[in-house]
């Protein structure tokens, strides 16, 4: 009879495969690794025990302090400015003294803009009235009765400045002008406020319907002193 030898791999713990004990031993690694860089961030981002960020701050900007040296012999330079002035529209005409100048007064006064075709027509119109070299005559270059103590326009004025007063009074107050005020007001063509005046009844004539008017230009002459 045969004996048979009792086996004993059963007893025995079977040993980790190669590539199991791999594969742990990675594990291991890279906990450990994991750990490792844990510990460096928390040491990198950590301030300095007792130190706070303003702290760390006011150090900086004390290490790293600048300074500028000005020299003895250096000195301040006083730099010049031009003074300047301003004059109203009213006062740098009556300092003109020109018929252009009292022009564009009662442009001023009545309310109307100051343009080259306005003055073109204003300046135009005085020379119909009152002619160029004598302008200022009886203070009254419109001659308007507005005012003036001449109801035939043949009055006068104190002064210059009055009478571009009552010359923009008087445009404004009588509804036959209403066409010449709305041809200043808007500056329109120099034709259309002409036309307006030649037929308004500032003048019984009508300036013979333009034919007793002239386009020339009108030369700039100054009124005497004591006019304004």
């Amino acid at each position: 009879m045969t004996s048979q030898i009792p086996s004993y791999r059963a007893l025995r713990a079977s040993p980790l495969s190669l590539s199991a004990r791999g594969a742990v031993r990675a594990a291991l690694a890279v906990t450990a690794s994991i750990v490792a860089l844990s510990t460096c961030a928390v040491t990198v981002l950590a301030f300095p025990p007792g130190s706070s960020a303003d702290e760390v701050l006011d150090e900086y900007i004390v290490a790293n302090a600048q300074s500028v040296t000005v020299p003895a012999e250096a000195s301040t330079i006083t730099v010049a400015r031009d003074t300047f002035s301003s004059v109203s529209g009213h006062d740098s005409f009556v300092a003109g003294g020109t018929n252009h100048d009292w022009a564009k007064l009662v442009l001023l006064y009545a309310g109307f803009p100051i343009t080259e075709s306005n003055v073109t027509v204003f300046t135009r119109w005085m020379r119909q009235e009152n002619g160029t070299d004598d302008w200022w005559n009886r203070n009254n270059p419109l001659n308007n009765g507005w005012g003036s103590g001449g109801g035939s326009g043949l009055g006068s004025y104190a002064s210059l400045d009055i009478a571009a007063q009552n010359a923009a009074k008087a445009l404004h107050g009588n509804p036959g002008y209403s066409a010449i005020v709305a041809g200043f007001a808007s500056s329109a063509p120099t034709a259309q406020i002409e036309s307006a005046i030649w037929a308004s009844p500032w003048a019984s004539s009508h300036y013979a319907n333009g034919a007793h008017w002239s386009q020339a230009a009108v030369p700039v002459v100054k009124s005497p002193e004591g006019t304004w």
